[in-house]
């Protein structure tokens, strides 16, 4: 099969580079926020756009009972399951002071659960904290609420307790199907069970089903990920992330235990050509970077119709500009600016339980950072933006040389107006956004995965 990202230039862009989730990228964050401005940033971004677009919440639920070694998130591993209750009661204090900020009834608009593992804790756990939650909450009608779910643990009683408390989308972290790359990454989970948990939530009445998968694994080769999409194409979920593993050993020093039998760079790209053009064949359409949608889905029409949005939780039909995370580690993004919570999960709960804020770093955006944003995000949603006003590459001599070295490659196009990113260009996205990220240029040295 033809791959349009080449080995000449994968080895030239296959540099580390951030996902731009956010942009400034965390590692970059001035830790300018404390508990006042915060405050204020809070309430500013609701009077602006909460009363029309309403907030989204992310729920970090941090626990796991077993390692699976290629995992970067932040985790504690642990089969005590006495540690629900004081942790549960700790996020729910934590939304109680976010609630005292806000106007009576703030508008909700969305929940996501991620971890961790969410179905570590019990059906009645999570039953409690999320009737918490809703309780002093106006639930916006076509209001999204969703959860990460391990096909090993997530049970019919944790899928019917969410779906009784207003949650239609799971989200299941396949990873892989094939048992020796699971054996590598210690995440064991039969295809019959994936599709049984499938099932279920069908049966319950989830209207979405998403499989996180991951390319670039060890042991990984083109038969294994095609066997791998074909229990895809049997089990049909609605959506498909399909990421790039994240080596970064430095960090989470148990991904050094399978380091030799990771792909090669040029062989990590042809696995990630080949799920792309089965998930195509299949009837799926891309969306963004790492995403795809069946053609029905509302990510696929959001994509259509350029309305597509980005945050931390992923892609997202919803145009909410305030993101609130609660939890351990948890991000927000209200807009104008950004705040991570105590990423160590005794002092997260102190702190709560002092009556202090758990915010440990954020950033108060500029005026510089606004626009910069709004041209990165629009790349990764839309791959094409409008230059902002007074952005324009005609007047800053390194973006239009780079530029102009990217549409020699094929991979873009642009004018006085705007840029468009061409189908060549798209594997190397996260390169493109580089261009226009001045943080990035005056910090070389920091420990991001590399782009492809």
């Amino acid at each position: 099969m033809q791959t349009h990202a080449t080995p000449d230039l994968i080895k030239k862009y296959n540099v580390p580079a951030p996902r731009y989730t956010s942009y400034p990228p965390v590692p970059f964050w001035k830790n300018d926020v404390d508990s006042s401005n915060w405050h204020l940033a809070i309430k500013e971004a609701y009077n602006h756009f909460g009363e029309e677009e309403g907030i989204s919440l992310y729920i970090h639920l941090p626990y796991c009972e077993n390692l699976c070694t290629y995992c970067g998130c932040n985790k504690h591993i642990t089969k005590n399951h006495s540690v629900e209750i004081s942790y549960i009661s700790s996020v729910m204090k934590e939304w109680e002071n976010y609630v005292s900020l806000l106007p009576p009834n703030p508008k909700l608009s969305g929940i996501h659960l991620g971890g961790g593992t969410p179905t570590f804790f019990s059906p009645e756990s999570l039953s409690t904290l999320i009737r918490h939650i809703t309780r002093h909450v106006e639930v916006m009608p076509h209001a999204e609420f969703s959860f990460e779910g391990h096909p090993n643990n997530t049970t019919r009683d944790h899928l019917k307790a969410l779906f009784e408390v207003g949650f239609t989308r799971v989200s299941y972290g396949i990873q892989d199907f094939d048992l020796n790359v699971q054996k590598a990454i210690h995440r064991i989970q039969p295809f019959e069970k994936v599709a049984e948990v499938t099932q279920i939530a069908r049966e319950i009445g989830y209207d979405s089903i998403n499989f996180d998968l991951i390319y670039g694994l060890p042991h990984q080769t083109q038969e294994t990920i095609r066997n791998t999409f074909l229990g895809v194409q049997e089990l049909r979920p609605d959506r498909i992330a399909f990421y790039s593993y994240a080596h970064v050993p430095e960090a989470f020093p148990a991904q050094r235990s399978f380091e030799k039998f990771l792909p090669l760079e040029n062989e990590k790209r042809s696995l990630y050509e080949t799920g792309r053009y089965l998930l195509s064949d299949m009837g799926y359409m891309e969306i963004g970077m790492d995403h795809f949608a069946l053609p029905n889905d509302p990510l696929s029409l959001a994509k259509e119709n350029k309305t597509l949005h980005r945050n931390f939780m992923g892609y997202t039909t919803k145009p909410s500009k305030i993101l609130i995370g609660l939890g351990n580690s948890a991000i927000s993004d209200v807009f104008f600016a950004y705040a991570q919570n105590e990423k160590k999960i005794e002092s997260y709960k102190l702190r709560i339980l002092e009556g202090k804020s758990p915010i440990v770093k954020g950033h108060m955006l500029t005026t510089e950072d606004i626009p910069l944003k709004q041209l990165i995000l629009s790349l990764i949603c839309n791959h094409e933006a409008e230059w902002p006003a007074g952005y324009s590459p005609f007047a800053r001599e390194e973006w239009l040389i780079s530029l102009s070295n990217f549409r020699a490659e094929g991979l873009l196009d642009f004018d006085a107006k705007g840029i468009v990113i061409r189908e060549k260009g798209i594997a190397f996205i996260r390169n493109i956004c580089m261009v226009f990220d001045p943080y990035l240029q005056r910090s070389k040295n920091v420990g991001f995965s590399k782009a492809i």
